[in-house]
């Protein structure tokens, strides 16, 4: 008996025993499946390779235009210069249609040619050969009387003299160097910028110099026109000695290779003793380096009388070669180009005809004759 409840006991501890190593197994397995495993290496993503960058665009460079031919340019805009200067051809061939061509009747003709800025010398000039031609002949025909008319205004234009440009050196080395003088507002900028164009029409290399140093806007509105047509411009801060910009553009336009180098000056008439002074200046430095090959006087056309006076004043102490007359399609006066011509003996080698930038044209007798007569009739 004592035996079977040893064995009893046994049992029950054995079953306890196991029972318990069980649960202990159970527990960890669940204790062990809580515990999250470690985490792994950080997966490194491979760096991607780096796509090429796009270039940035690169601004256009502006177009550089090609200037309009120069030849046939004045004939191109006849009809302008005929409207300009309708009132003086019309005039002339009414009265020289009256059916009485008496003192009355050339006194009138007289006052026309007046009236149209011709002055007072030339004006008798033409108007005493004219008659007595007519007296002569004694025609009364029209056409016969156009021509006559023609043939006077030619004359006193005197077509033979040279209008062309200088582009070559009087000295035969560098460039030819071309001063641009006038006053303010005569558009001389404006016209150094169209006489580069004309110059590279007829394919020559220009280079420009903004000595007018003293207008804060001059030297931008010359690079306007330069990077138009792919000329340089040389220049400096407003206020500086305009002799040393001159200088500086012949140098470059020497050193480049250049045809012909333009530069711009100031023109402050009212300080006439200090412009003077100061154009004097420019021309003895350029000259350090060689000769000027020419000296163009831009004048305003519309100003009629007072363009005169410019013309006189600058003829005093600029060794004037040719004359620019702008604004001529305005309101301007045919006559004022045979005044300004016979005034400063000097010729008129350009005239503007417009606000195009090739509205800048070689000035030939025969088309503007034409121009004013035959345009009396349109």
């Amino acid at each position: 008996m004592d035996n079977l409840w040893i064995w009893l006991v046994a049992a029950v501890v054995v079953i306890a025993a196991i029972a318990g190593i069980a649960f202990g197994v159970r527990a960890s397995r669940s204790k062990s499946a809580e515990v999250e495993a470690p985490a792994g290496e950080p997966q490194v993503e491979a760096p991607k390779a780096a796509e090429p960058k796009a270039e940035a665009a690169k601004p256009a460079a502006p177009a550089v235009e090609v200037p309009e031919p120069v030849e046939g340019r004045l004939v191109r805009l006849r009809s302008r210069l005929a409207r300009s200067n309708n009132a003086l051809g019309k005039g002339l061939l009414a009265l020289l249609a009256s059916d009485k061509l008496d003192d009355d009747v050339w006194d009138e003709v007289e006052e026309t040619l007046l009236t149209a800025d011709v002055g007072i010398a030339d004006t008798t000039a033409v108007v005493e050969s004219l008659r007595e031609r007519v007296k002569v002949l004694g025609t009364r025909d029209p056409e016969e009387l156009r021509r006559l008319l023609k043939a006077e205004l030619t004359a006193v234009l005197e077509p033979e003299l040279d209008r062309s440009i200088a582009t070559v050196s009087p000295s035969g080395e560098g460039p030819a160097v071309i001063l641009m003088v006038g006053v303010n507002g005569s558009g001389k900028t404006t016209t150094c910028g169209r006489v580069a164009r004309v110059l590279i029409a007829e394919d020559k290399t220009v280079l420009m110099g903004a000595a007018d140093t003293f207008r804060a806007a001059a030297a931008e509105q010359l690079e306007t026109w330069g990077s138009r047509v792919g000329a340089k411009v040389v220049r400096r801060d407003a206020g500086a000695d305009p002799a040393s910009v001159a200088f500086d553009a012949v140098k470059a336009g020497a050193e480049e290779g250049a045809d012909v180098v333009l530069i711009d000056t100031a023109g402050r008439l009212q300080n006439k003793a200090g412009l003077m002074d100061e154009l004097g200046k420019v021309k003895r430095v350029v000259e350090k380096q060689g000769p000027v090959a020419e000296t163009l006087l831009v004048l305003d056309a519309t100003t009629g009388q007072n363009g005169l006076q410019q013309a006189k004043v600058f003829g005093e102490v600029c060794d004037v070669t040719g004359i620019v007359l702008t604004k001529l399609d305005g309101s301007a006066k045919g006559g004022i180009v045979i005044a300004v011509q016979r005034q400063l003996g000097v010729p008129v080698k350009l005239v503007g005809l417009g606000e195009g930038p090739d509205d800048l044209a070689p000035f030939e007798v025969g088309a503007f004759v034409d121009a004013i007569v035959d345009g009396a009739e349109s």
